[in-house]
């Protein structure tokens, strides 16, 4: 899949939590019911992850590297962690599509809305 020039990804910017700085991101993600889902390995690792947590306000577009915006212009979001505990039927959702598509879908589901 890495050599695929027409692979789609998601581009994400935050905001430094510490910084305020913006910080980019490409990475893995589905799409369901007009909403866009990423799932992070380690979390509590993740500094994407914390920046979300600390300021959920985000910009995204979806597009290949030669073309960051070529499916979805890039757009203001809102940001949160799904809880799989809370939303069992969502994070399974989410979970099979990653799966189904990368075949990986193991850590937190964060959602743009």
């Amino acid at each position: 899949m890495a050599d695929d020039p027409n692979e789609t990804f998601l581009y994400l910017t935050t905001t430094g939590r510490k910084s305020g700085n913006p910080h980019r991101i490409e990475i893995w993600y589905i799409e369901r019911a007009g909403r866009y889902y990423m799932v992070s390995e380690h979390p509590d690792r993740a500094d994407w992850v914390k920046n979300v947590q600390a300021k959920p306000a985000v910009l995204f577009s979806v597009g290949t590297r030669a073309d960051n915006g070529a499916v979805v212009a890039e757009r203001t979001a809102a940001a949160r962690l799904v809880d799989a505990a809370a939303e069992p039927e969502l994070a399974a959702a989410v979970a099979g599509l990653m799966q189904a598509k990368y075949d990986w879908s193991d850590g937190q589901i964060v959602e743009l809305a």
